[in-house]
């Protein structure tokens, strides 16, 4: 919803409407494509570090630490910035920011320094955090505040689409390669081989540091409607009569958005990191004809795929029960729910009540997950997996809904939105101790339950502006 900040009048509800937003929601959808393509990349980024400067695994998961820890650290100051620069410039400068994230890799890659890789990724997570700060916002007041959840879950359709091509892309060119260049890499000693395979980083940070550079200088040049001047077709005149308020934190539905949005990322992240681990606790020792179905058809577009790259196609064998190869296949089914879930909910979310929306995904995927907890079997994986489907529209929804008559501090606010996403590293955490300390993972599997259920209270009434 948008509330003028500065002193002047507010434009009309006919101007705002008759006002053209396409090339704005053009720039802003390409910059969400830009973000799921560079955070999941990290995918694919973590196991090739491990290889290159011979590290353990628990040394190669700071850099999940590394990443999504700037979103903690740089989201309050990105909004202090905010308020200096505006968002057009905002946008800039976090572009360039990443773009210098980016090049630091030359320099990691030359000297194999697992730091200076740990560096170049708080960088671009501090540029991403810009972005985020002052994308988000804009996007939810880019036009009628009623299509406010349509225009995120547009956005996000795009998130989860560079998302999804930047690992393919990353494990092609980090991993793939060429059989001769195997054969020559295997016959090298093995410093020199990790000296090659450092050096195979480099080419695609160089071009995605190009392409910030080349974005900025777009960004820079383009006409972009200033926040402020946006009109709210919907202002309730009651919030002109709420109490004077210092801080975004002073609006109750802001603060607990603020958890929402924490635990919802985290819920996200922590049901897809463990539901191969959860699959393999099942024991499952027959696949459902479906299941068998779903897998041998994506193993042969695959395996066709790896084909035209020169690889030697492995096909997945469904005879021999649950394997970590199934529960890759039940991982991106669950991350494709997000996507369709998403591409549905543009026209859907434009044409009902949001919050009933949400007030509907978030019981079915409570439900999901409680009964997951409690049956046994292939069907526990499948229920996990529909929560991908129900967690898509949650962000839309969620941030909007946060962000709501916070006038003068809709900055600040998305500050604190985005700082929470800081529950993407905390929530997998805990799970993880309560998988190894308190029961194991159907103990685990409990976090989520609470988690979904903290998120069906927001949907009922912890939107509520107070």
């Amino acid at each position: 919803m948008a509330i003028p900040t500065s002193s002047s009048p507010p434009a009309t509800a006919t101007t705002a409407s008759s006002r053209s937003y396409a090339l704005p929601m053009a720039a802003m959808t390409s910059l969400f494509f830009l973000f799921g393509a560079v955070t999941n990349f990290n995918g694919v980024l973590m196991p090739y570090l491990k290889d290159v400067c011979q590290l353990t695994d628990f040394q190669s998961s700071t850099v999940s630490v590394a990443f999504f820890g700037a979103y903690f650290l740089m989201s309050l100051p990105a909004g202090v910035l905010l308020k200096r620069l505006g968002y057009q410039r905002g946008i800039v400068v976090g572009l360039l920011v990443m773009a210098a994230g980016a090049l630091v890799f030359i320099p990691a890659a030359n000297s194999r320094v697992f730091g200076v890789f740990l560096l170049g990724l708080a960088v671009l997570g501090a540029g991403i955090t810009l972005l985020q700060v002052a994308a988000n916002p804009y996007v939810s007041v880019l036009g009628p505040a009623s299509g406010a959840a349509s225009r995120v879950s547009l956005v996000g359709v795009a998130n989860n689409f560079g998302g999804t091509l930047s690992p393919l892309l990353g494990g092609m060119l980090l991993f793939g390669g060429s059989e001769v260049l195997k054969a020559q890499l295997a016959a090298m000693p093995v410093a020199q081989r990790l000296s090659q395979e450092a050096a195979l980083v480099k080419g695609p940070y160089i071009g995605l540091a190009v392409f910030l550079a080349v974005l900025a200088a777009i960004f820079a040049f383009l006409k972009l409607p200033e926040l402020e001047t946006f009109a709210d077709e919907e202002v309730n005149p009651t919030e002109a009569a709420l109490p004077a308020r210092t801080s975004a934190l002073a609006f109750p539905h802001l603060a607990l958005g603020v958890g929402a949005i924490f635990l919802y990322v985290g819920v996200e992240v922590g049901l897809g990191d463990y539901l191969i681990r959860f699959g393999e606790a099942q024991n499952i020792g027959q696949l459902s004809g479906f299941t068998q179905a779903l897998v041998r058809s994506l193993s042969v577009a695959t395996n066709w795929a790896a084909a035209l790259f020169g690889q030697a196609p492995a096909p997945i064998d469904t005879t021999a029960g649950f394997t970590k190869a199934v529960g890759a296949v039940l991982v991106s089914s669950y991350w494709f729910g997000s996507l369709v879930g998403r591409v549905i909910g543009i026209p859907l979310l434009s044409r009902i009540n949001a919050r009933y929306a949400l007030v509907l995904v978030c019981a079915v995927a409570l439900l999901s997950v409680a009964a997951a907890v409690l049956v046994r079997g292939e069907a526990a994986l499948w229920l996990v997996v529909l929560c991908g489907l129900c967690n898509s529209i949650m962000w839309p929804v969620i941030f909007p809904l946060a962000i709501k008559g916070l006038g003068p501090f809709t900055k600040q606010g998305s500050s604190y939105l985005i700082m929470a996403i800081v529950g993407g590293a905390a929530i997998p955490f805990l799970m993880g101790a309560m998988a190894t300390y308190a029961g194991g993972l159907r103990v685990a599997f409990v976090l989520p339950v609470f988690c979904y259920a903290y998120l069906l209270f927001y949907a009922l009434r912890g939107y509520r502006v107070r």
